[in-house]
């Protein structure tokens, strides 16, 4: 039975056991279970704090799990990325008080950093020849500096307005782009296999839609070079010998201008339909 680890809690959790389910996989029902078997499809999921996942997958406790990059970096564990999966994307970035000095990394040397991320951040700081002490914090790490706790800051990044609110101004590089990500360990279980071409499959039917129209047959050529599909269009006769029907996978995202274009070419009858789970 492959061994699962998810996360147990936040926005994570709920994302992930939602993109299990597309998948196919059966979730718990009561979110005080820690544990659920899937006997259906050979799969025991194991419900655990985000920050301790990678390292019960590194040990090889558990065959895979769903976690941050950041964590999985942070957590010094023998886990690997085997797959990303698009959400839960940050960013991580040094700041610093709006008034004060320290505008470039190097700046950092001798000074504290505070951080929920400690290893993650030492490691960056590390590599390009910059000695700071770090200060770990669980949260709220813009307040350090006020409280004379720290020097700057290295946090996750959205728009900026909670560290601005804070009297802190970024700098310096990107210390990591993070999404979430499927892991793995020592283990060579044969569902992991299994378990990726279906998440795979959830993360394509997310992006594509599948789009039918009629067609001129003369403007086929032109059509393909609009929407040309994963492999190629599918082109079926209809009873006027003059038009074809057409079906194609088109970013979703780019429906509606695709379909613009296609009408323009002469396309009629374009509908579009959502894809619920693929195998490329």
């Amino acid at each position: 039975m492959l061994r699962i680890a998810v996360p147990n809690k936040g926005s994570l959790s709920e994302i992930a056991a939602e993109m299990l389910a597309e998948a196919g996989y059966s979730g718990r029902r009561d979110s005080r279970k820690l544990v659920h078997a899937d006997t259906r499809n050979d799969v025991e999921f194991f419900y655990l704090r985000p920050r301790d996942i990678a390292t019960y997958v590194g040990s090889g406790a558990l065959d895979v799990g769903i976690t941050g990059r950041d964590l999985l970096l942070d957590s010094g564990s023998g886990a690997r990325e085997i797959a990303h999966l698009d959400f839960a994307d940050s960013t991580f970035r040094f700041a610093s008080p709006a008034a004060g000095a320290i505008r470039e990394l190097e700046a950092l040397h001798g000074k504290r950093v505070a951080t929920s991320y400690p290893k993650l951040v030492d490691d960056f700081l590390r590599q390009r020849g910059v000695e700071s002490t770090l200060v770990k914090l669980d949260g709220a790490v813009e307040s350090a500096v006020q409280l004379g706790v720290a020097d700057a800051v290295a946090d996750v990044v959205s728009t900026g307005a909670t560290l601005r609110a804070a009297g802190l101004e970024i700098f310096g590089p990107v210390i990591l782009e993070s999404t979430a990500v499927l892991i793995g360990g020592p283990s060579k279980h044969d569902g992991i296999d299994r378990l990726i071409r279906r998440l795979r499959g959830v993360l394509v039917a997310r992006k594509f839609v599948i789009m039918d129209y009629d067609l001129p047959v003369e403007k086929l050529e032109e059509a393909s070079a609009v929407a040309g599909g994963i492999e190629s269009p599918t082109v079926s006769p209809l009873r006027d010998e003059g038009w074809v029907a057409v079906r194609v996978m088109v970013p979703a995202d780019d429906a509606n201008t695709i379909m613009d274009r296609l009408y323009d070419l002469g396309a009629r009858a374009i509908l579009v339909t959502a894809i619920h789970a693929a195998r490329l």
